[in-house]
């Protein structure tokens, strides 16, 4: 980049707005006060771009040179206290407006001052800013924002950081028959064919915050209304937008969604699971929910499971069930919605400081939700499901050469894009968990509303909720939190005893160090359990409470005891560390799986299982054959979701590949067949999901025709559009279908729906044959194309579809010498759902993994160096699994 014009009198300074540095983001907090925002938005300019007119009113608190930041087509006026400092303010290049740099604004001096900008912003077809969208069924359009970490600055000008807070005034031209929705109530005025929306958020909010949705939406309204549990903690007198802490109070609720779905809108049950959550959340956290009213917008093509702006949360819309979904996707559903709103208060009302503490935001909204579906929802065995999806996730994570500390230095936005992952979820909020055991969960909350109480409406660090809990608790927390957030990888625990005449004459626990990692050991609060075969049930016969921070813990309430079938040394799942199976109990499980009485003592032993499996201590054909025995009777449908894709794992990436072709995947498509005939309902359509992703059997494809045919083989199984749409693929991928693409135009005619041409999208992808693939491939990389995020992950879903990897293989050394250009080239979101999706699985040898490091030895953006090595490392693991197997 070369600027066009110098600055007068003063150096041109570093600024790197679309890749904030946490450095620049500190730099700007010690400088500035922002006070308010006033944004005028006209959504009636065009197809392609929006007219942003931004006024800032900000304080500086010692005199220097910062920036604003503001990504955008163009910038028309930038003015200065009334001087047009447009010239000197704006960087250069070919195409004109340089958004790389920012806005720049030098020679401040202390006092008030007020800035306007006035810009032409583009609509994102990413998911990232104002993102617009067609709807295929009907030609509505539909816009939403998303902001989180740093994408105000796609719709807004701002300083686009979390510490610095605002209120807000928003003025928002649309057609006429829009909705606006935004974080608090609007006020709609018509007028010769445009509305013109006015909103005022009058409480400091963060920029990634602050939300817009903008449509023809449909809308359904209620209210909770509930007392507040006060607590010696909660606070009293004014508290932000509200006059102290009211004893009773209604929330006004609305739910939105498109129109061509709004049929399938279950509104009445998300209703209740969000007074559900409410009624928690003001029993425990004593703070009366901190804003106006509460909306549930559920948005088209979104990444995501949900954001939590503020009143405000926006939701992927595949949440609003248009086809049978799994048990598991409505508890998935409640889930979120508890955790988005667990961040009203953690998060939103107490906002982290800079994006280290991200980590804190999911992790305790994370834990809050699990918590409350127990507690208040018909989801008891949410933390069944947490150790069997979410801990799943973390080991998984925590196992890569680029695992991270919990609490780690997010030096930039990019880094802090990449940290959005199962450590930072689901390893954190297992942490969390842990620490609620070990102080004591009343302690714990008591905290926790202390920590509100300070900080409400402002930013606060995980050091600050620190102080606050040891205050509560009374301990001293610095050396758990240093052993927990400040150190890398998982301890695996073991049970190591000797058994003579059937009783136990020694019994200890064993940990390994924290690996990868430098090798720690950790304070565990662990559960020992035995478990023993009784009239035809396992069940538990004793169990202990022990605490081990070394290599290895005696057990001496044991000694004497009768020898269990089954020993779990993480019982009731308190700790997080990869649990291990002594050989005589992976023996008992391996005949007895299904036999196992406890839904958590069983996803423990699934659990157990496939990280045996990963670390190559059993055969991924053995795990296929214990899922064989042991899904058709596993209740918990979280957990058998979780199992059979484990199952197709085994089968594709870790199992022998010679006898994957003369019988796992027969043997796999088999099971799944079996599963489907003899169980129902919600269990029955697990099964039928997972082996339509599967290489299938002549069995299996004659259940797929008459799936097309409207008449099921199977009984049970219901037909739908999406379930035939499934179908459809699968039988494409197998090449089974003359002129699919005659084919799907047929089943496009039927299904007008957006879901319809997601389908229809991967179902031409799926086409086996050089051409098509070759096709697809040159479409997704071309970095010139025009393409919506929704189109390219259902793509990339056929393209890379099941029995396809003979014809990608050639792709693999493509993928590598194209993997830069993707990642300069595409906005950060598309640029990381390329590369992951990518990259070549499909060609698992020593060869690709040459290549990768080829790659790794290059000079590359950190973070596209995290995801090749990351593939890398998978790549490496697969072919030790399939060496083990054979």
């Amino acid at each position: 980049m070369l600027p066009q014009h110098a600055l007068t009198g003063h150096e041109r300074i570093p600024m790197t707005s679309v890749n904030l540095t946490k450095k620049e983001a500190q730099h700007r907090s010690d400088m500035l006060d922002v006070e308010h925002y006033t944004i005028h938005l006209d959504l009636t300019t065009g197809e392609e771009t929006f007219s942003s007119i931004t006024t800032a009113r900000f304080k500086v608190k010692k005199s220097g040179d910062t920036f604003i930041d503001l990504r955008a087509k163009n910038v028309t006026e930038v003015l200065l206290d009334g001087e047009d400092i447009t010239a000197k303010a704006l960087t250069l290049n070919d195409a004109g407006y340089d958004e790389e740099h920012g806005i720049a604004l030098t020679g401040l001096t202390e006092g008030e001052h007020t800035l306007q900008i006035t810009a032409d912003a583009v609509y994102s077809h990413s998911g990232q800013g104002l993102h617009r969208f067609v709807d295929p069924a009907d030609n509505r359009v539909y816009m939403y924002t998303q902001f989180e970490a740093a994408d105000a600055k796609r719709m807004f000008a701002c300083f686009d950081q979390p510490d610095l807070k605002a209120t807000y005034d928003l003025t928002v031209v649309t057609p006429d028959d829009f909705v606006i929705v935004t974080n608090a109530p609007v006020e709609t005025h018509v007028r010769d064919g445009k509305a013109t929306h006015t909103s005022t958020i009058d409480y400091r909010l963060s920029t990634y915050l602050v939300a817009l949705i903008a449509g023809p939406y449909f809308e359904v309204k209620d209210s909770w209304t509930g007392p507040l549990t006060k607590h010696p903690e909660t606070p009293e007198g004014q508290y932000g937008p509200h006059v102290g802490q009211a004893d009773e109070l209604t929330i006004p609720l609305s739910i939105y969604c498109r129109q061509s779905i709004a049929e399938a809108l279950d509104a009445d049950v998300l209703f209740d699971q969000t007074k559900q959550g409410f009624d928690f959340y003001h029993q425990v956290f004593g703070v009366m929910y901190p804003f106006h009213k509460y909306d549930q917008v559920f948005c088209p093509e979104y990444n995501m499971g949900a954001m939590e702006n503020a009143g405000c949360v926006t939701f992927r819309d595949e949440y609003v069930f248009t086809s049978k979904p799994t048990e598991y996707r409505y508890e998935r559903r409640c889930d979120t919605i508890l955790h988005e709103m667990a961040h009203m208060w953690f998060g939103d009302l107490v906002t982290m400081q800079w994006w280290d503490d991200l980590w804190l935001n999911e992790s305790f909204a994370t834990w809050s939700a699990a918590t409350a579906m127990v507690a208040n929802t018909k989801y008891k065995t949410a933390w069944v499901t947490y150790c069997s999806v979410e801990k799943a996730w973390a080991y998984a994570q925590d196992t890569l050469p680029t695992t991270h500390p919990i609490s780690t230095d997010a030096s930039d936005i990019e880094a802090v894009e990449q940290n959005f992952d199962g450590i930072t979820y689901a390893k954190g909020m297992s942490v969390l968990k842990q620490l609620a055991a070990y102080v004591g969960q009343d302690a714990f909350l008591a905290g926790v509303r202390l920590h509100f109480a300070r900080h409400a409406f402002g930013n606060a660090t995980f050091d600050d909720l620190l102080q606050s809990l040891s205050e509560s608790s009374g301990r001293d927390l610095s050396d758990w939190a240093h052993q927990w957030l400040k150190t890398t990888g998982v301890n695996a625990l073991r049970p190591a005893f000797t058994v003579e005449d059937g009783k136990y004459t020694s019994f200890a626990v064993e940990q390994d160090g924290a690996q990868p990692g430098n090798g720690e050991f950790r304070t565990h609060r662990i559960g020992v359990g035995l478990y023993s075969l009784i009239d035809g049930k396992v069940t538990r016969t004793d169990r202990v409470e022990v605490d081990i921070d070394s290599a290895s813990k005696e057990v001496s309430e044991f000694i004497g005891k009768d020898a269990a079938d089954l020993v779990l040394v993480n019982d009731d799942d308190l700790t997080y560390a990869i649990m291990e199976l002594d050989p005589a109990s992976l023996s008992f499980v391996q005949e007895h799986i299904g036999d196992i009485e406890d839904p958590m003592a069983r996803a423990l032993c699934w659990s157990a299982a496939w990280q045996m499996v990963r670390n190559t201590k059993m055969r991924g054909r053995d795990f296929v054959e214990l899922v064989r025995r042991g899904a058709p009777v596993e209740k918990e449908t979280a957990v058998l979701g979780q199992i059979l894709a484990q199952a197709t794992t085994a089968v594709t990436r870790y199992s022998d590949p010679e006898w994957v072709e003369a019988e796992g995947n027969a043997l796999l498509a088999t099971t799944l067949l079996e599963g489907a005939k003899v169980t129902r309902d919600f269990r029955q359509v697990a099964f039928v999901n997972q082996l339509l992703s599967v290489t299938p059997t002549e069995e299996a494809k004659e259940f797929f025709r008459s799936i097309l045919e409207g008449t099921p083989s199977i009984d049970g199984v219901e037909v739908d559009a999406e379930l035939k749409w499934k179908a459809l693929t699968a039988l494409i991928a197998a090449g089974d279908i003359n002129a699919p693409e005659e084919k799907i135009r047929a089943m496009r005619e039927e299904d007008k729906l957006a879901s319809g041409q997601n389908s229809a999208w991967r179902a031409g992808a799926a086409i086996p044959t050089k051409d098509v693939k070759t096709a697809v491939w040159k479409e997704l990389t071309d970095t010139s194309r025009s393409m919506s995020n929704l189109e390219r992950r259902h793509k990339l879903e056929g393209l890379t579809f099941a029995g396809s990897a003979p014809l990608l293989e050639p792709f693999a050394k493509d993928y590598f010498a194209l993997a830069p250009r993707i990642w300069k080239n595409f906005s950060s979101e598309t640029a990381l759902q390329m590369v992951e999706g990518l990259f070549p699985y499909y060609a698992t040898s020593q060869e690709t993994v040459d290549t990768a490091q080829v790659v790794l030895d290059s000079e590359h953006p950190a973070a596209l160096h995290r995801v090749i090595a990351e593939g890398q490392d998978r790549l490496q693991r697969a072919l030790r699994n399939r060496e083990a197997d054979k």
